[in-house]
């Protein structure tokens, strides 16, 4: 196994034989940065999935995440939800992932990002992934980012697999669900961000 940068001992990874290269698969509210050849792997519903890389010094990574939703917005679906402190977890994952990837040697101005995920999955969150996609990509814009691939929205989960070295992503729509694994991970996942406190704030570099 490529050795693990620091902060990230607590990923999954893994050997993928059938690849023959390193894996890391990230869960909800997690990310992960490499500065070696391997693939990173999560799989997606109402989340929603950032790859980052530098792409002249091969740097990257992905994260996953969903932005809470207010009591009021769970019980009629109100767009008057949408604000500041929802965005807070949206902004925490992302300035987390670029700050990591500046960190081990990134520059900003050759960053570039792909998008996927914000299916509508959640019966009772109608509307989360369609405001995670709002989200991400006026972060994008605001921070005068460069946006180069997206596959979003749709009613399916999806599989991702990115591989940050070349900017390759492989994906795939889940379109027969045998279990509820995917919904009954983020309805949790969902459920601890409305009852832990919000991350502090960080700046981009």
């Amino acid at each position: 196994m490529k050795p693990v940068l620091p902060g990230f001992e607590n990923i999954n990874r893994y050997w993928d034989k059938a690849q023959e290269i390193n894996a890391a698969k990230i869960l909800p509210g997690e990310f992960y940065v490499t500065t070696y050849d391997e693939v990173i792997v999560t799989v997606l519903g109402s989340c929603v999935s950032a790859c980052v890389r530098d792409r002249v010094f091969s740097i990257g990574g992905m994260n996953h995440f969903m932005l809470p939703a207010s009591q009021p917005e769970r019980q009629h679906d109100a767009n008057s939800a949408w604000g500041s402190m929802a965005t807070r977890y949206g902004n925490y994952a992302m300035e987390a992932l670029i700050n990591s990837i500046l960190k081990h040697g990134g520059r900003r101005e050759n960053l570039e990002i792909k998008i996927f995920g914000g299916g509508k999955i959640l019966e009772k969150m109608t509307n989360i992934g369609s405001k995670n996609i709002q989200f991400v990509h006026e972060f994008i814009r605001m921070e005068g980012l460069k946006l180069i691939a997206e596959d979003v929205g749709d009613i399916y989960p999806r599989k991702v697999q990115y591989y940050p070295m070349s900017g390759k992503v492989r994906m795939k729509k889940l379109r027969s669900l045998h279990n509820n694994t995917i919904i009954e991970r983020e309805t949790r996942y969902l459920d601890t961000l409305e009852s832990k406190p919000i991350e502090g704030e960080i700046d981009l570099f």
